[in-house]
Parts: C-alpha cells; sequence; structure tokens
C-alpha cells in the first residue's frame, strides 16, 4: 500500500513537471508576430516592469484555433495578431473580452480599434499601389478603382485572393463603395492582370521589377524590405484615394486581452505599455511599419515615401465584411 501510495505522488510529480509553470504575476502572450519582432519589446518591458513574459508564436489561424481548444483553460493573456480580419474574428469567436482604457483610447485612433474595446492596434500598414518607374508615370495614377480601367490591360499584378490583407482591401472597398461597385471593381482587376496571381507581395514585386507587370498592390512594409535588399529597384509607393473623406487602405496589427485570461490586469498594463511612445518605435519599427500612436513618428525610410490621408473608416468593417469579400472576389474569378 506504502508503495503504492509513493507511485502516485511520482506520477503527480512528473506531470506537474510536464506541465509549463506560470508565475501569478506573468503574462502569457499568443502572438503571430514572430518572436525576433516581439521577443526585444517583451524584454524591455521585463527589464522596466519586472513582469516576465511567456510567450507562443504562431501563425494567426493555429493561434485562433488554440484558444477555441483550450477554452477556459487557456493559460493566455494576450493574442497578438495581424489584420484587423483576424482581430474580428477572434473577438466575434468569443476568444476577446472587452476592456476599458484611458491610455489606449488616447493612444490609439478611433477607426484603429475595436468600437467595443476588444481589440486595439498596435501598428500600421498600407496596403497600397506599386509602379515601375521604368514603365510608369505617378501622374497616370489616382485609385485603386482606376486599376480597373481598360488602360491597364495586361500590366496589373495582384496578389492571391487567398492573402487575409487582400480580403481586407476588398471589404473596407464593400464598405466604400457598396458591392456592386466592389464588384465592378475587382472584375475590372481581374480583366487587366498581366499574370496569375503571386503568392506574396515580395514575389509581385520581382516579377514587377523584371518586367512582368507595371502596377499592383502591396503592403508598404514589404516594399521596405524590398529596398533595403535593393536600393535600386525601380519600383515605387503611390498613395492612392487621397481626396476629402477618402484614403489609402490601412490595416493592423494588433493585441486583444484573451475572454478567459487569468492576469486581465497584468494583459492590459502590456497592452497600453506597447502604445506608448518607445514601444511604439520598437514594435512599428522593426517590421517598417507606421507607429498607431498619433505622437509617434515614423522610421526616416518610411517618411521619404511621403505623407498620406488614411481611410477614416473603422478597420473592423474587415472582419465585419469578410466573408462578403471573399464569395465577392470568388464570383468575378480572382484566385
Amino acid at each position: 500500500m506504502r508503495e503504492t501510495y509513493r507511485k502516485c505522488l511520482g506520477l503527480v510529480a512528473g506531470l506537474f513537471l510536464l506541465t509549463p509553470a506560470f508565475a501569478a504575476d506573468e503574462v502569457v502572450v499568443y502572438s503571430s508576430r514572430t518572436e525576433e519582432l516581439i521577443k526585444p519589446l517583451f524584454d524591455l518591458y521585463t527589464k522596466e516592469s519586472g513582469v516576465p513574459i511567456r510567450y507562443v508564436t504562431d501563425s494567426g489561424g493555429p493561434l485562433l484555433a488554440r484558444l477555441k481548444a483550450e477554452g477556459a483553460n487557456t493559460p493566455a493573456d494576450v493574442l497578438i495578431t495581424v489584420d484587423a480580419g483576424n482581430l474580428w474574428q477572434a473577438a466575434e469567436s468569443g476568444l476577446l473580452q472587452p476592456v476599458s482604457s484611458d491610455v489606449l483610447d488616447a493612444n490609439v485612433p478611433a477607426h484603429l480599434r475595436d468600437p467595443q474595446g476588444q481589440w486595439y492596434g498596435l501598428s500600421l500598414r498600407a496596403r497600397t499601389i506599386v509602379y515601375s518607374t521604368a514603365r510608369v508615370s505617378p501622374d497616370e495614377l489616382s485609385s485603386y478603382e482606376d486599376l480597373a480601367d481598360v488602360r491597364w490591360k495586361g500590366r496589373v499584378c495582384l496578389r492571391s485572393s487567398k492573402s487575409v490583407y487582400n480580403q481586407s482591401l476588398v471589404a473596407m472597398m464593400i464598405a466604400r463603395l457598396g458591392p456592386e461597385r466592389a464588384a465592378d471593381v475587382v472584375k475590372g482587376w481581374v480583366n487587366n492582370l498581366a499574370t496569375a496571381p503571386f503568392a506574396n507581395d515580395t514575389r509581385l514585386m520581382e516579377a514587377m521589377a523584371a518586367g512582368q507587370c507595371d502596377v499592383g498592390i502591396v503592403n508598404s512594409y514589404y516594399f521596405g524590405r524590398l529596398q533595403k535588399e535593393r536600393a535600386d529597384v525601380p519600383l515605387a509607393l503611390f498613395w492612392p484615394n487621397q481626396g476629402e473623406g477618402d484614403g489609402v487602405h490601412v490595416n493592423v496589427a494588433g493585441a486583444g486581452v484573451t475572454r478567459h485570461a487569468g492576469n486581465v490586469d497584468g494583459a492590459l498594463k502590456l497592452i497600453e505599455w506597447l502604445s506608448a511612445p518607445e514601444a511604439q518605435r520598437m514594435f512599428a519599427g522593426r517590421n517598417m511599419e507606421y507607429p498607431v500612436n498619433p505622437e509617434v513618428d515614423p522610421n526616416a525610410e518610411l517618411v521619404q515615401w511621403g505623407s498620406f490621408r488614411q481611410d477614416p473608416r473603422n478597420i473592423a468593417d474587415a472582419g465585419r465584411l469578410q466573408a462578403q469579400a471573399v464569395m465577392l472576389m470568388d464570383r468575378a474569378g480572382y484566385r
């Protein structure tokens, strides 16, 4: 009997060794931002606050699936992911909880956060037009819709419709133009394609530099990365839709407090800290993105691209209308 008791104690001890131990004051983060982008920030936060951060990195979809599967047993306090569509989906699936924060309300513009306070943008990227400086003059460009014009026939490159970035772009176009006009624009893009859509923005720009097409749509930070590698790349960004009440389509990487967070206060303090100037420079700058905090200037490389007016609509529409956008693109033959 005594031997059986000792074996049971050993089994319990073994289980504790197999299960991660989480300190009472630490914050656990699930992040689709890669380790190289978030670790320096978390190290600085721990140094300044004394609060340890544990984190898991993965793609957005698997992280949401993990949160769903773990339910109330999740160790995660904070979810960090990219694209408002993904953030909206996390909130809609009941994986986040609303919070109230004067700090976040002051640091994050209203159109870059959830109206119910379930998530907040932390860095901003523009999905904008890129063009060949050898074959296109910026005077020829004006708007996303204009790329559907027949004069761009055989000259347009696009990333695949499977990209959440393009799904969000079309969703916001539905919010701005209405579904019928948005459908006409997407059909025009498809009709004007020079080649099949690409798997990512970098391949698109490499094809453009090689002469396969003249104009396309990319996230600004992908252009920044390519420009760092190839300073003489014959491409440039153009800021479309700069009329009153209009603007460039922007999106975010952002964060929210998980529904079953064990350390809500610690989670909120971390997100507030990430929205403050010092962290904003790191969070955005390491990936050549724009800070969401209007008090923080972007990196010098980004300043060289010029300033632009953002679409003022709340980017939560990118999630709310995402399913409609996917169906619209499919009907338009956009693959």
